[in-house]
C-alpha cells in the first residue's frame, strides 16, 4: 500500500477505471489526462495487457487512472486474463469512464460491453472520443442511444489525439474523487517501475514496425537497468517470441529491423528519462509462453485456469 502523501483535510484522492472496446483511444487519452506518456499506444488492438497507472494532480485532487485493457469476445488463455482484468479493475474503481470511439458508434462489441456495465456497481460517466472526426449530429444520437442503454452520471465529447475537452473532463473528475489524503508523490506520473515502462515502449516499437507479420504472442522483458555517470543508463531488453520464424522476423535481414526497432525505442525513453540510454536488443524463443503462468505475473495478470 502506498504511503500518504498529503494530509487529511480538503484534499481528495480516487481510482478512475477507464473501459472500453479495442482502440477506442484509452491509452491515448490516459496519456493525455497525465499529460506524459504512461501506457503504449499502438493502431494494433489489444496493445494494453495490464492495469497501468497514470497519476495527475488536478487542484487539491490526486486522480489514478487505470487503463484497463480493451474488453472483447476472448478466444485465447491471454485473451481472457486481459479481459478479466479490465472488468476487475471497473469493479475497484471509485469512479468508471467508459470510452466509446465517436466514429464507430455502439458496434457489437460496445453493445456488449453496455449491457454487462449493469454490474458494475458505482458512478459511471460516457466519454466519447475522436470528437474531431464526427458529425456533431451522430454524437447527440450516440449520447442518447448509449445513455438509454445505461445510466451515466455525465456524457463527455473528446479528442484524446488532439486534446480537446481532455482540460474539463480532468475538472470534473477531480471534484468527484473522495475526501483523503493523496497515495503518491505529487511528482509521479505512474505506478508502473521505469524498467517496466521501458519494455512497454519497446514493445510498441514492435508492433508499430511489425503489426502485420508479428502475432500477438510476443512480449518484451527488461533484464538489466544499471545506472551509469552522467544521468545515463544501460538497459538490456529481450523480446520473446514462439517460434524461430518469428525471431528471424524481428532480426530482419542482416538485422536491420531489431536495430530500426531499438533506435525508435531508445530515443522515446531517452525523452521520459531525460537522460542517455544504451539500449541493447535480443530476440530469444520460449516456445508456449502464452501458457506459462509466471509471464503471466510478469505482466500484472492472473492466469486463467482454463
Amino acid at each position: 500500500m502506498p504511503e500518504q502523501y498529503a494530509p487529511q483535510g480538503d484534499t481528495r484522492c480516487g481510482f478512475v477505471a477507464l473501459i472500453g472496446a479495442p482502440n477506442a483511444g484509452k491509452s491515448t487519452l490516459l496519456n493525455a489526462l497525465v499529460g506524459s506518456k504512461v501506457t503504449i499506444v499502438s493502431h494494433k488492438v489489444q496493445t494494453t495487457r495490464a492495469l497501468i497507472r497514470g497519476i495527475a494532480v488536478e487542484d487539491k485532487s490526486q486522480l489514478i487512472f487505470v487503463d484497463t485493457p480493451g474488453i472483447f469476445a476472448p478466444k485465447r488463455r491471454l485473451d481472457r486474463a486481459m479481459v478479466t482484468t479490465a472488468w476487475s479493475g471497473a469493479h475497484e474503481a471509485d469512479l468508471v469512464a467508459v470510452l466509446i470511439d465517436a466514429r464507430k458508434g455502439i458496434d457489437e462489441e460496445a453493445e456488449a460491453l453496455l449491457e454487462r456495465l449493469a454490474e458494475v456497481k458505482g458512478e459511471k460517466i460516457l466519454i466519447l472520443n475522436k470528437v474531431d472526426v464526427t458529425a456533431k449530429e451522430a454524437l447527440l444520437k450516440l449520447t442518447q442511444a448509449a445513455n438509454e442503454k445505461s445510466k451515466f452520471e455525465a456524457t463527455f465529447m473528446v479528442s484524446a489525439l488532439t486534446g480537446d475537452g481532455v482540460a474539463d473532463l480532468r475538472r470534473w473528475l477531480a471534484g468527484r474523487m473522495p475526501l483523503g489524503p493523496w497515495l503518491y508523490p505529487a511528482d509521479q506520473i505512474s505506478e508502473a517501475p521505469m524498467r517496466q515502462l521501458a519494455a512497454e515502449i519497446t514493445r510498441e516499437k514492435l508492433f508499430e514496425r511489425l503489426h502485420q507479420e508479428l502475432p500477438y504472442h510476443s512480449t518484451v522483458e527488461t533484464e538489466q537497468w544499471k545506472e551509469l555517470r552522467g544521468n545515463a543508463v544501460r538497459i538490456e531488453q529481450t523480446i520473446y517470441v514462439e517460434r524461430e520464424s518469428q525471431r528471424k522476423i524481428v532480426l530482419g535481414k542482416g538485422g536491420a529491423t531489431i536495430k530500426a526497432i531499438g533506435e525508435s525505442s531508445r530515443r522515446e525513453i531517452e525523452k521520459i528519462t531525460e537522460g542517455k540510454v544504451h539500449l541493447f536488443l535480443f530476440v530469444k524463443v520460449r516456445e508456449g509462453w502464452g501458457d506459462d503462468p509466471e509471464r503471466y505475473r510478469a505482466m500484472g495478470l492472473e492466469f486463467p485456469k482454463e
